[in-house]
């Protein structure tokens, strides 16, 4: 079942970005256009209401940021959340992510069904994936970003539900945080942000231009004015005139920042072993992917010398069985590939198998700012500064 709706997925998937040819995915097209019209309807009524107070943002007291895209995946947000994470904490502030948990399973629920049908008024508590002290869930129950992020971060909780203002106030209670971390939050309006951090992929800025169900747009470009500072990533180091000047129609006092995802090394998803990405050069490699822009992980691999003999795509965080991962290292064993590349988001979801007849590793990247480094420290100041010692008014300018 799983199998097949990874596949309507990935069918869906290239559909919408004009992959698939022919008249029923022509057709298919033309109804999610219509389809578009009627989501952009309902996008823009909703942003009315919470302009005209109608529907009222919960505000908890405490520093909230959001960091988030106008696009549906793909723009290195995980990275970013990260370096985030480091930098506040660092500062001095006590940070808490809050996450949706995207495609997680929460065990919980399904043992306590009988209970929810006895009390369908019982509120279920968050799922907290990491106190800042250790990882106290799998990558199945918080998703794999989340656990990601909590596998990476000491001293940084991270906590997982749909409703972010229950796991804010569980954070700010039991966690004893000050500052929360929104991932993916650009769209949350329920809860008041302080600040809003755009992502936009510099290989495809906008998607494909179209809304939603018929593009990968959320919200139309127009909607980045909400944007407090704007960070272009995966740059190669070209200029980015032509982008910026048109996020200058959209937004035209909104700090942006210019960054890449810089690889730091390899490392095997089994063992505690780590590589030189020097190893890379020449070597010939089966590529293993689930995530929503394979081509320019791929890209980056080729880009440190990697000979892709073979490569694998699945649906964006597709959870991976011993069966479907064999099959693809057991080609890998034929066609005579020294090592399996993967990401580190795909890493969190891989089953353990044994044994392994060609090695798996994972590219360990960061955030690295190109252009605009004076302007992401004075963010990083702002926002750990006491409240005492700035103006209020400076969050809103």
């Amino acid at each position: 079942m799983r199998r097949r709706l990874d596949d309507l997925e990935q069918y869906a998937v290239e559909v919408i970005l004009e992959k698939r040819h022919g008249f029923r995915a022509t057709l298919l097209r033309t109804v999610l256009r219509v389809l578009s019209f009627v989501y952009l309807s309902i996008v823009q009524f909703r942003l009315y209401l919470y302009r005209k107070r109608i529907l009222k943002e919960r505000q908890l007291g405490c520093l909230v940021i959001s960091i988030g895209n106008l696009t549906v995946g793909g723009t290195g947000k995980t990275p970013v959340v990260e370096k985030f994470a480091r930098a506040l904490q660092k500062g001095g502030r006590r940070v808490a992510i809050l996450s949706r948990g995207y495609k997680s399973v929460d065990r919980r629920q399904e043992k306590n069904w009988w209970k929810r049908l006895l009390a369908p008024g019982l509120e279920v508590p968050p799922r907290v994936v990491s106190d800042g002290k250790s990882v106290l869930l799998d990558s199945a129950m918080s998703g794999d970003e989340p656990y990601m992020l909590a596998s990476n971060l000491t001293g940084v909780a991270v906590v997982v539900d749909k409703d972010r203002v229950k796991s804010g106030l569980h954070a700010l209670k039991k966690l004893d945080v000050d500052t929360l971390l929104l991932d993916d939050g650009l769209q949350y309006l329920h809860l008041k942000h302080r600040l809003d951090i755009v992502l936009i992929d510099r290989q495809a800025p906008f998607g494909n231009e179209h809304l939603l169900p018929r593009g990968t747009l959320r919200e139309p470009p127009r909607n980045l004015r909400r944007a407090s500072y704007i960070f272009i990533t995966k740059c190669n180091g070209e200029p980015n005139h032509d982008l910026i000047q048109r996020i200058r129609r959209y937004n035209r006092t909104a700090e942006i920042i210019e960054c890449t995802h810089k690889p730091l090394y390899l490392k095997h998803v089994y063992k505690d072993e780590r590589l030189p990405l020097d190893c890379l050069k020449g070597l010939y490699i089966g590529s293993l992917c689930g995530i929503a822009a394979p081509e320019s992980f791929e890209e980056g691999l080729r880009n440190l010398g990697a000979k892709i003999e073979l490569s694998r795509h699945f649906a964006d965080h597709h959870r991976y069985v011993e069966k479907e991962l064999n099959l693809f290292l057991q080609r890998c064993v034929r066609r005579d590939v020294s090592a399996v590349i993967t990401t580190e988001k795909d890493a969190v979801r891989f089953p353990i198998i044994n044994p392994l007849e060609v090695p798996i590793y994972y590219l360990r990247v960061e955030i690295e700012i190109l252009n605009g480094q004076e302007t992401w420290e004075q963010c990083v100041q702002r926002i750990c500064t006491p409240p005492a010692m700035i103006r209020p008014e400076a969050f809103f300018q």
